[in-house]
Parts: C-alpha cells; sequence; structure tokens
C-alpha cells in the first residue's frame, strides 16, 4: 500500500500505564517463557509521544533516560514493523519519559503499542484494533493490552485477554517507585509456578475486601526478600489505610487502593482518583 498524503500534519499521544491486580505464574512453557494469569488495569499515568513528518527517521527521548540502544527502542521497532507492510513516509518522534522503567508498569509496551496506534491514524492506514493487537504481539507479550487498554484477565505469556467486570472508579491509587530496576529475567528467576486454588478473575470478583488474602503477586514471594524496601513500601500503604495494595507485574513498583484522598509519601510518583 501506498500512503503518500497525511490527514494529520503533527501526533501527540499519551502513552499510559497499567498496574496488575493480581499475578499468578502458571507454568512455565517449551518456548522458555511462562504462563501467567493476572487482571491489567489501566491507568492515567503516561509517557508523551509526539510524531510528526519528517525527511529522514529519527527518534529521541527526554524524560527518564531509557537504557540501551536507541535503535532498539520499541517506538522505533513499531514504526519499521508497518513499514515492512505500509509504504509509510519517515517521521521524527520525541517520547517524552515519565513512566520508571523496570517497574512493572508496562511503560515500554505501551509506548510501543500506542505508536502503533498514531501511525495507524496518522497515514489512515484503517487497521482494525484486531490488526493492531497482531502487530503489537511481535514487540512484546503485554503490548496488544495498549491498542484496546481496557481492564481484562490476562492469560497465555499475557497477549491472551479476556473480558473482567471491575471498575475502580471514584477509588484513589498511589503508586509508589522505589528507585529499583527489575529485569524480567532475575524477577522470573525466582519464581515457582503453581496453579492458585482460586483464579484472578474469581477473586477480583468476590469483592475487594478479600483482596488482600486471596489476590495475590506471585514475583513478591522472590523479590521481597531481596528488595526489603519495596515489602516496606507496601506495608507502609497498608498502615496508611489502604483497601489494596500490592507490588505490579514484576516490580518494583507497589501501589495502594484507598477510598479516600490521602497525601503522598516518599517515592511517590502518581496519585490519583481513578
Amino acid at each position: 500500500m501506498l500512503v503518500q498524503d497525511f490527514l494529520i500534519s503533527i501526533m501527540v499521544v499519551f502513552p499510559n500505564a497499567k498496574i496488575n491486580l493480581g499475578l499468578n505464574i502458571i507454568s512455565k512453557r517449551e518456548d522458555g517463557y511462562h504462563n501467567i494469569s493476572s487482571c491489567f488495569y489501566p491507568i492515567n499515568f503516561c509517557d508523551v509521544l509526539e510524531i510528526l513528518p519528517a525527511k529522514n527517521l529519527s527518534f529521541k527521548s527526554t524524560g527518564i533516560p531509557i537504557p540501551g540502544d536507541m535503535e532498539g527502542n520499541l517506538c522505533l521497532k513499531a514504526f519499521q514493523l508497518l513499514r515492512n507492510d505500509f509504504d509509510i513516509a519517515p517521521v521524527q518522534m520525541h517520547l517524552h519519559k515519565n513512566i520508571p522503567i523496570g517497574a512493572g508498569l508496562g511503560g515500554g509496551s505501551s509506548d510501543a503499542s500506542y505508536t502503533i496506534k498514531a501511525l495507524n491514524q496518522l497515514f489512515d492506514l484503517k487497521l482494525t484494533d484486531l490488526e493492531m493487537e497482531s502487530y503489537a504481539s511481535k514487540l512484546g507479550s503485554d503490548c496488544p493490552f495498549f491498542i484496546r487498554n481496557v481492564p481484562v484477565i490476562a492469560e497465555g505469556t499475557g497477549n491472551l485477554f479476556k473480558p473482567v467486570t471491575i471498575d475502580l472508579t471514584g477509588k484513589y491509587l498511589m503508586l509508589v517507585y522505589p528507585a529499583i530496576h527489575i529485569g524480567t529475567k532475575e524477577a522470573y528467576a525466582g519464581v515457582v509456578p503453581k496453579q492458585q486454588k482460586q483464579s484472578i478473575s474469581k477473586v477480583i470478583n468476590s469483592g475487594i475486601e478479600n483482596w488482600q488474602t486471596n489476590l495475590i503477586n506471585d514475583f513478591e514471594t522472590s523479590i521481597f526478600p531481596k528488595y526489603k524496601v519495596i515489602k516496606e513500601q507496601k506495608d507502609q500503604l497498608y498502615d496508611m489505610g489502604a483497601e489494596y495494595a500490592s507490588m505490579t507485574g514484576s516490580g518494583s513498583a507497589v501501589y495502594g487502593i484507598f477510598s479516600d484522598k490521602i497525601k503522598p509519601i516518599k517515592g511517590t510518583v502518581w496519585l490519583e482518583k481513578l
């Protein structure tokens, strides 16, 4: 497909983070990955991504430094992925990074998926959500989630979605980041896959008053002994009256869900009414 004309001269989007409400590591797969079960819940804590027409493809980032070679950035990989199938013109991308890296918030995956969505709109590619999810799945297991960006039960490697009835509207969410980067390999090295007695969806539906006991993030078992400050922050959130608190993803960010507005504590990177 030849795409010559821009319908929009500039595109600014806001890739958002997600939290995990429970995360169970079910089994290790033959391909080396793990089957999981978790509730992915989007939150309005965002990066900023600007894309505009350019003579040559370029990418720059500001805000939180992104480790590694920029050529390997997921935004650029998303562009190249679409360019393999569509004759899209070069663009200039500027990512302002607010979402901490290695925190279990899905920021990099969100940046990649929002690049796909923005390019789809910018070049009028007419890709459906399903088609965009297919492209996003080639960039990372949880990337497809950010295409539709609604709460789901995620299974498989985090790429298979089931609807879930959950609405935290009106609750306050405090997100605390201890400035510790936990890589995926490190996180999975300490977990022992097992099937929980109750499914994530069943616990979610039982009500938030039951989550503290039954809604479990399996990564906490191995991460907390190694990084005691993360557990201390979770405990502090409960001491402050959180209805539920947990590490998100493979860490290191933790969050607390509150019924009333509270004052931020040290390490808070986001505190908003949901």
